[in-house]
């Protein structure tokens, strides 16, 4: 893999996460925007470089690398505003989507596979009915934010394949879980209290991509 790559990357990806506080203040995350420090900034920007650089270092000879960052970006702004306000804003949903569908059409273009496409939407679509079943059972704390955010996020580790695919959808609920746990051991929350879904989705989902 090549080093430039991934450092740029990286750089890219410090850049996104050094934007995502002003962003999630654009959409409605006040306490986050507040608590910008500039230890919280560095944080985020850390963050970023770490997402993006283990993004290139894993995937940096697929043509759908690109959308995969785009997808990334938007994901840093969207576990901010979860993190805050307990939801996922639509529109930054539909533009990780958006990011993931329209790169993912270029790199079949690119690449010269286009039969991949239909891997990326079936991913969608499983990810559409699992989480969909996940967020109909009684007593489930996922919203349908939770359920769009899964669906968009099926079309990159659809393209990946069936393996990525399902460690995608099972990593978020083990994540979670220990999330959980651990808040529950420190007095945090009570077992009633609301815990956002958002960023163990899409930390499940990086960690996937790296793993397959």
């Amino acid at each position: 893999m090549s080093a430039g790559l991934v450092t740029g990357a990286a750089l890219l990806g410090a850049l996104a996460g050094g934007a995502a506080v002003p962003l999630a203040r654009l959409c409605g995350a006040p306490t986050v925007a507040d608590q910008g420090s500039r230890g919280s900034r560095l944080g985020l920007t850390l963050a970023g470089a770490l997402v993006f650089g283990g993004l290139a270092a894993a995937r940096g000879r697929d043509p759908a690398l690109p959308a995969i960052l785009a997808v990334a970006a938007v994901g840093l702004v969207l576990a901010l505003v979860d993190l805050d306000c307990l939801r996922l804003p639509d529109p930054l949903v539909a533009a990780a989507a958006a990011a993931g569908g329209l790169g993912l059409v270029g790199a079949a273009l690119a690449a010269g596979t286009p039969g991949r496409l239909l891997a990326a939407l079936a991913g969608a679509a499983v990810s559409l009915a699992g989480y969909v079943l996940l967020a109909l059972l009684p007593r489930s704390q996922l919203g349908f934010g939770d359920v769009k955010l899964a669906t968009a996020l099926g079309l990159p580790l659809g393209w990946l394949g069936w393996p990525t695919l399902g460690l995608g959808l099972l990593l978020p609920h083990l994540l979670n879980g220990v999330i959980v746990v651990a808040l529950l051991a420190a007095r945090r929350v009570r077992r009633d209290t609301a815990v956002p879904f958002g960023p163990a989705i899409l930390t499940g989902a990086w960690l996937a991509v790296l793993l397959a």
